[in-house]
This record gives structure tokens, sequence and C-alpha cells, in this order.
């Protein structure tokens, strides 16, 4: 089992990314273009594209991190080794030193890259389907960016061109505030463009821009501007709950009437234990298997991102979500008597993340830990009803009858049985927050949604206000930018 030491991938033309060619001294492509003599056709805007969203599988890294930092599961794995900067980010020791916070951070800078290079050269020709291209790249540096600062807070802020190595020490790290602005623009112009549907699979829609820009709106804690952008969906994008929650992260159920924005993976071999971000399947699948495991239903993986006793304590009775979310693999067997499985060294706490885990009936070729044909949903319709229910609940003349609204069509989604919320001003607030941990429990939005309303440090252990709302910068990026980045606070 090999560390989540990784290297960027290769996709269609070589591209000079912002923090210099040193800092992705692991890139390398099979052949090189000249930029300026590229784009002359159609095809040329389509391959750069599809260039540009080849970066989201990275999204194992966001699912890890914002489970494991959180209070919802630990890191596991075959030994605390093994992956190690996963382990430091669960005991809140992580430094600037970090493979995988590297990897994202170097993962997102590729992205925007790729998207910068089309707009770029937008000029260079016209052609019926143009605007689409330029809208889906928006869409795509939007939520590199989203991540960036999600993950690092102020970040260096690069628009419609590449970044030769030599301007790389003179570009700062740019505020915040500032790179939502670009964010917004960007998702502003996508949902122009974009239309709800798109008949090819896979790709960005109107919601899912939308979708996006209310997330980015509600991190903002821009309540009002939220709530208009996410009722917009509501009322208009024509999606729905899917009706057995169990089900909608199945192969079979790709495509529902859930489905937002996912990241589309798929089961032909490609990449390897030394390019994660290469491989066309779903990593995290695998990495989040039953280690050792022999049986019906499931196929055996490496143990990563169990969850926590803490998390299924938070399931109030019989909420079928629990079950859905978190495999009780004790109980798992004593149900199936042939069962049998290991305990990895990197720590066990007998549940499995059920949403996102290796079964015998979705494994892809060759080596299956690598090849997962699950698709990643970033962003449910649950999301956008919960998001919308939180930003009517907060926004400076609360609504908290729409809020009420929203958040029980969830609740009554996963059953009829779960009572109904009918609280207001704080207590509402209160109800919003505990839907959102179990309605989305495993799929790394915890952390996320702790940080940005204060609660980390009280359900967090090691936690430490004034930090670690923060991932560091990874060092080697300071270092080779050379002068003037500052480290985030603390580390």
């Amino acid at each position: 089992m090999k560390t989540f030491i990784t290297k960027s991938a290769t996709v269609y033309f070589i591209i000079l990314l912002l923090l210099s060619c040193d800092s992705f001294v692991d890139i390398k492509p099979d052949y090189a273009l000249d930029a300026e003599n590229y784009f002359n056709s159609p095809s040329d805007y389509d391959k750069a594209l599809i260039g540009a969203y080849q970066l989201l599988h990275s999204s194992y890294l966001s699912l890890f991190i914002g489970e494991i930092a959180s209070n919802n599961s630990i890191s596991g794995g075959e030994s605390v080794t093994d992956s190690q900067g996963l382990h430091q980010i669960d005991a809140m020791t992580h430094g600037g030193v970090n493979a995988e916070l590297s990897s994202l951070f170097r993962y997102m800078y590729s992205g925007i890259t790729r998207c910068n290079f089309i707009f770029e050269f937008k000029n260079r020709i016209n052609f019926v389907g143009k605007d689409n291209v330029l809208a889906e790249a928006a869409f795509l540096r939007a939520y590199y960016y989203f991540e960036l600062v999600k993950f690092f807070g102020d970040v260096p802020l690069v628009v419609d061109k590449r970044l030769p190595a030599s301007e790389v020490p003179a570009t700062p790290r740019t505020p915040v505030a500032v790179v939502y602005g670009q964010i917004e623009k960007d998702l502003q112009f996508a949902a122009s463009i974009l239309n709800w549907t798109n008949p090819v699979k896979g790709k960005v829609t109107k919601g899912a821009a939308l979708a996006l820009l209310g997330k980015a709106y509600l991190y903002q804690n821009k309540f009002d501007l939220a709530a208009n952008t996410l009722d917009q969906i509501i009322n208009q994008g024509g999606y729905s709950l899917f009706q057995d929650y169990a089900t909608i992260f199945r192969v079979v159920n790709e495509g529902n009437s859930e489905t937002v924005f996912d990241i589309e993976y798929g089961a032909s071999p490609g990449g390897d234990f030394g390019c994660f971000v290469c491989t066309s399947g779903f990593i995290a699948v695998g990495f989040q298997g039953v280690r050792g495991y022999k049986g019906p239903t499931y196929s055996s993986g490496f143990s990563y991102n169990l969850p926590t006793k803490n998390l299924v304590d938070e399931f109030e009775a019989n909420d079928p979500r629990l079950k859905g979310s978190v495999l009780d693999i004790e109980a798992f067997k004593t149900a199936n008597p042939t069962v049998t499985y290991t305990i990895g060294l990197g720590g066990h706490t007998g549940y499995y993340n059920n949403k996102y885990i290796k079964r015998a009936d979705e494994i892809g070729p060759n080596d299956n830990n690598l090849t997962s044909p699950v698709n990643h949903k970033v962003i449910r319709y649950a999301d956008v009803l919960l998001m919308a229910a939180e930003a009517h609940n907060r926004k400076p003349s609360p609504n908290d009858a729409q809020a009420i609204l929203y958040l029980n069509q969830v609740r009554s989604r996963v059953s009829v049985a779960m009572p109904s919320v009918n609280v207001t001003g704080s207590a509402l607030t209160a109800a919003i927050y505990h839907e959102r941990r179990v309605e989305f429990a495993g799929e790394g939005l915890h952390f996320f949604d702790l940080v940005r309303t204060g609660r980390a440090a009280a359900q967090i252990t090691g936690f430490q206000t004034g930090k670690n709302e923060l991932f560091p910068i990874p060092q080697a990026e300071i270092d080779l930018a050379g002068a003037g980045w500052k480290q985030n606070n603390g580390y």
C-alpha cells in the first residue's frame, strides 16, 4: 500500500503552471505544443476543456480531508505512517509539509491554469458552441478557486493568462474577498450561458453554476444573495429528491433527479499508485472499502476514512440515513456469519463509509481499487434545500417559515415517520446544522460547515481557534515563490 504522494496528469498539451515549472516537476507531458499556434479549430477548444475537467479527478482529497479533519471520521488505513498527512490532519498536528495538502494545492492550480489557457485564447476563432465552452471553463475555474480559498484562505489570483515562472515571486496572495469576487463573476457568467440540462454526460449545467454560487455566498455569510440564488434552483431547476436514500450513490442510479453537480468516473484502466489524479476511477471508493473483506455485497479495500461513534450518535432513532451512510461491520457480520475482514493499524472504529464503499457489483478491471465507476456527488439537491434553509434562517430579515419548509422536505424524503421540525430562530439554525451533518455524512462537507459557522473548536479535538480554520500553504510553494508569501497563522 503506497502513500498519497502524487503526480499531476498529462492531458493533451503542456501548460506552464502557476507556481513555476519547478513546483510541478512531476508533470511529464507526452508531447508539447506551441500554445500560440493552438486553438485553430473547435476540437482544439474541446480538447482543452477536457483537460480542464480532468483535474476534477482530484476530488478524493477534498472528500477525505473534509471528513477526517472533522469529528465525523478517523483516517484509518494500513498504518499511521501510511498516508501520514491524513493522520496529521486527523490529529490536528499538520503543518506546511503535508503530501495531501500539497497535492490539493497543486491540482487546483493545474486546473485553473488549464481554464486560463482557454480564456487567454478565447478570441482566436469563432464557432457555434464557443460560449458554452467558455461558460464551462468559467465554472471549473470557479470550482478550483473555491476549493483553494476554502482550504487555504488568501491565494494568488491569476485570471485569463498563464503565468511565466519569472513572475511568480511578484505575485502576492490575493485577499479571500477578492478571490470570491472572481468566483462569483465566473459563476454568474456560467449560469447566464448554460442550460438547466446538458445532453453530454458529465458536463456542468446552469443548476451546478447557481448551486456553487449559492454555496460561495453562504460561505461568505451573504445570506440574502444565497437565499435568492438557491431559490432560483428550487423554483426553476426541475430537481427533486431521490426517494431511496440508500441507493442515491449507486452506479445504477447515476444522473438521478437529485444530482446537481457530480464528478464523472469510469471503470476503464488508467493511472496508478503514482498518479491518482490520472485514474478514470474514483479512488475514494476502493480506499474506503473494508480491509481484507470476504463475504457478500462488498469487496475488499484499504479501510480509510472510518466513521466515528460520535457521528453515529448524531443520528436520531430510526433515521434510515444511518444505514445508508454507515456500515456497522460487526452488525453486518452477525447477519452474515461467513463475513471475515482484517483491521488496519491506522485505526479502527467498526464503521465504514457506506456511501462510497467498494461493492462486489461496482468494481472495475485490473486493480479495482483505482477503477471504481462510482461518481462523486459534489452537490445534491438536498444540499441546495438545506443551504437555502440556512440562508433564509440566517439572513438579516429571517424567513423561518421558508426555512422550515425546505428542512422538512429533506427530512420527510427519508421517512414520513421522521418528526417535522417546527422551531424558529437559533433553535432552527441548530436543527439545520444537525440535518446537514446526518444528511451529508461521509461526503466531505462537515469540517467546512463547522469552520464557517464557528463551531469547529467546540467539536474537534485539538482544533485551535485562529489557526485551524485554514490549512497551511504548502511550504514548498512558499519556498518556490521566493518572496512575500506569509504562512497562515499558527503554522
